[in-house]
């Protein structure tokens, strides 16, 4: 059963009977309110509260809990910003959850080192919860999205300088993340390769001309 509707006196009783009937949690479910119920005139004329719960699918259950992590975390933070579900993910992939507000640019950081450690804090928390579960990506003002974007784009004209000068290019350190995003723009570029060289934070991307173009 992945779906069930419930009457009771009060939405909380519905509810509860409805988590029950599904033996899930709260965070295994979405609540829709069906009526609010009235309570009725000395007891005459009144509608029962009445509610309808569904089951969520594995990756919307973790992303209705990545946002209660997330918000919880925000709340310790006295940070003023809304978290929403840009995607539930999928069986590869774990839900990417934005946070939108006033003080999110606060949560991004140099490089975004700030939005890594509050990514990895989050996905702490829920390891708490439920071991094993996809990682769960965080995102501020679409901050990664863009920064993916300037990556690609800086990929491809260092690409341009190795083909023209004939000299290997080494970028500034960069995170396991970022340095995937290089590593994939140009893993089909015919002129040119990528190796990664140093160690921990100091990691970096080195391009250098591919076999036979030197």
């Amino acid at each position: 059963m992945d779906k069930v509707e419930m009457s009771a006196k009060t939405l909380e009783e519905a509810v509860e009977l409805a988590l029950k009937e599904l033996d899930a949690e709260r965070a295994e479910v979405a609540i829709e309110v069906v009526s609010q119920g009235r309570p009725g005139f000395f007891g005459i004329g009144g509608e029962d509260a009445r509610v309808r719960v569904t089951r969520l699918s594995p990756t919307e259950s973790l992303a209705s809990q990545a946002i209660e992590a997330v918000n919880t975390v925000l709340s310790h933070l006295e940070v003023s910003a809304v978290a929403t579900v840009r995607s539930s993910g999928d069986a590869e992939i774990g839900p990417t959850i934005d946070i939108d507000g006033e003080d999110s640019g606060l949560l991004i950081g140099k490089r975004g080192e700030t939005l890594n450690a509050f990514q990895f804090l989050v996905n702490l928390v829920l390891n708490q919860k439920s071991r094993g579960h996809l990682p769960v990506i965080i995102d501020v003002e679409q901050y990664k999205e863009r920064r993916s974007q300037a990556l690609q784009t800086l990929a491809s004209r260092v690409a341009e300088r190795v083909v023209s000068s004939g000299r290997s290019v080494t970028l500034e350190p960069m995170s396991a993340s970022e340095r995937r995003i290089i590593h994939m723009a140009l893993a089909n570029h015919p002129y040119v390769t990528t190796e990664s060289t140093g160690e921990g934070q100091g990691r970096k991307i080195t391009v250098r001309l591919g076999k036979g173009q030197r």
